[in-house]
């Protein structure tokens, strides 16, 4: 794994906006950064990030399995008792999921250790599916990387694929939401909704702002059409506190991500993963804060409010001094302290968090997220990788 400097494209805006991709700039300052390009082997790749993606999947099938067993746990994750049992019945139901990112500290050598899950509304995946990929190819194309490289990427295969199993029963209408105002969220989820089209649905926007409620119990669109089957890139612990949260269970919608994902995309899953595989090679020690056995940690830690988004009230500690943090709005519901990752990746003075990316629980792609701080923000640069040939 390296870092390597590149003579940008000339034209770079202008090739990623014929794209769609009208985000690369974020409040005047950088997004899309290709004055550096990630290099990586194929073992690296296949054996560091991929097999440990999937392992860490199915350690977390079986904390759902334990969890909903478990009211202790439910509590300890702040969710609400109301929706236990609405959570449990879509996991029973076998409800698909669509997709998801992992986290990984990681710096050439392995193994990977989680950092967090971004299990119900990541980000970052029109980039690293499709601009990454036209990157590369131009990049190979002007002698920038070796001919012959490739991209851990078949994210766009995997999702029209994966949107395709949906298409069930026939004619199938599918609606996307999001809420105003974010234009990486709207790129997102236009992004998703031309993947489902290509996969044959019936695919229609509305923002969260215009989605009612029918007399008969359904939810509906702004045009007061039913919704059948929602993506929501919209978390579900802000679901749970909505007004219309009370009618989720009888509105017969089908949720992409399903309500089970609030159990992954909770950071309290850390220490509950870690209370479950102690010791696990691509796990970091962790613990609810409170709990006494956070004493055994590092003196370098990493404080996490059980729901965030984009680094927001996280703070990297060395022992009682804080050495980074970021603000938000987040922490009322609590904390889990983990070992700060001593295989964070850095170089020319920032620092890389891989992104390894899943479809239908299938890891399939990655992305590199870069800051001068260790911490991963909103405003971190999304710097393109490659394979080495």
């Amino acid at each position: 794994m390296r870092r390597l400097a590149l003579p940008p494209r000339p034209d770079w805006t202008a090739q990623v906006e014929r794209l769609g991709f009208a985000f690369h700039t974020i409040e005047g300052e950088t997004y899309w950064d290709e004055s550096a390009a990630y290099a990586f082997t194929l073992d690296q790749i296949e054996r560091d990030i991929e097999a440990p993606t999937e392992t860490i999947e199915e350690l977390c099938f079986a904390f759902i399995e334990k969890a909903l067993g478990d009211e202790e746990i439910l509590t300890r994750l702040a969710i609400p008792a109301a929706y236990w049992d609405y959570i449990r019945g879509s996991w029973q139901r076998g409800e698909r999921n669509l997709y998801g990112r992992l986290d990984l500290a990681y710096d050439g050598n392995g193994p990977a250790k989680l950092l967090e899950y971004n299990a119900d509304t990541p980000t970052a995946l029109f980039e690293s599916s499709v601009v990454q990929w036209d990157w590369l190819e131009q990049a190979m194309a002007r002698g920038a990387i070796p001919a012959g490289s490739d991209q851990f990427n078949s994210l766009h295969e995997r999702l029209i694929a994966a949107f395709g199993g949906l298409r069930t029963p026939s004619p199938y209408r599918l609606h996307l939401t999001c809420v105003a105002g974010s234009a990486e969220d709207k790129g997102t989820v236009d992004y998703l909704m031309d993947c489902a089209v290509q996969a044959g649905l019936d695919a229609r926007f509305t923002y969260v702002e215009e989605i009612g409620l029918l007399t008969d119990g359904r939810f509906c669109d702004g045009a007061n059409q039913p919704i059948e089957t929602l993506f929501k890139l919209y978390p579900w612990e802000w679901l749970f506190r909505e007004r219309y949260g009370a009618a989720l269970a009888g509105s017969r919608c089908q949720f992409i991500e399903p309500p089970w994902k609030a159990l992954l995309s909770n950071k309290g899953l850390l220490a509950c993963l870690w209370e479950m595989e102690p010791g696990h090679p691509n796990l970091l020690p962790a613990f609810f804060e409170g709990d006494p056995r956070c004493s055994t940690l590092s003196a370098r830690r990493v404080r996490k409010p059980l729901y965030s988004r984009e680094g927001a009230n996280v703070t990297l500690m060395e022992r009682d001094r804080v050495l980074d943090s970021d603000d938000g709005p987040y922490g009322a519901e609590g904390y889990v302290v983990q070992d700060a990752a001593t295989n964070l990746f850095s170089a020319a003075g920032n620092y890389a968090v891989l992104g390894s990316w899943l479809v239908a629980s299938q890891p399939c792609g990655l992305c590199v997220r870069e800051d001068v701080s260790p911490i991963t923000k909103n405003s971190s640069r999304f710097v393109p990788h490659f394979i080495m040939p």
